[in-house]
């Protein structure tokens, strides 16, 4: 009952409220981000699976320059992360513009969270099951280890969260959420800028 009704009209709710009291906020990253990312934009959109694998476009936070080598190819993710980029990467504020995913009913507040589209063809039918739900902005995997676990791990508490669904179990991982940004927990593996890829065996 609370996955079919209940949870989309809290995920609305508390998308709107929490938007609405943070916008002076976002406004000032946004100004911050268009200096610093030298005018190139400061959101970042990109394809990602939701519910029932449906594909849409995922917002967020821009945190990397466009910058390219002599050859034209885009210079390493470590050196186009800007200095404010990773402040906001680390405190994950990159993922506040996907509130807007919320409103649109694209996303929830807590569930998987949304993966390529190219990784589709590469789950097991029970890693599949994670598009059972609607994919969120925080859940199980990002409070149990978020980047510092193996693609395999996170798949099955994904799965464990698509079988426990509840009220209760969001509210636990919202702040846990909270917990884990403070102390800036998980943000990536030990060595790498960004998530590593999956490629069906890690």
């Amino acid at each position: 009952m609370y996955g079919i009704f209940f949870k989309r009209f809290v995920d609305f709710i508390f998308s709107f409220v929490i938007l609405l009291f943070i916008w002076p906020f976002l406004l000032i990253i946004i100004i911050l981000l268009y200096f610093v990312n030298k005018r190139t934009g400061v959101f970042f959109m990109q394809e990602r699976t939701g519910k029932h694998a449906k594909t849409f476009k995922v917002i967020k936070f821009k945190t990397m320059t466009d910058e390219r080598d002599v050859e034209g190819y885009l210079l390493p993710d470590s050196v186009r992360l800007t200095k404010i980029g990773r402040v906001v990467r680390s405190l994950s504020i990159d993922e506040l513009p996907q509130l807007f995913n919320v409103l649109k009913g694209d996303m929830a507040l807590i569930g998987p969270r949304p993966l390529l589209p190219q990784y589709l063809l590469l789950y097991s039918s029970e890693q599949f099951r994670r598009h059972e739900v609607r994919p969120g902005i925080t859940g199980w995997a990002q409070v149990n280890g978020r980047n510092n676990i193996s693609w395999k791990k996170k798949f099955e508490l994904d799965v464990w969260y698509v079988d426990h669904m509840s009220f209760w179990l969001d509210m636990k991982i919202f702040f846990l959420t909270i917990k884990k940004v403070f102390i800036r927990e998980g943000i990536n593996m030990e060595g790498m800028t960004t998530t590593e890829s999956f490629n069906g065996n890690n």
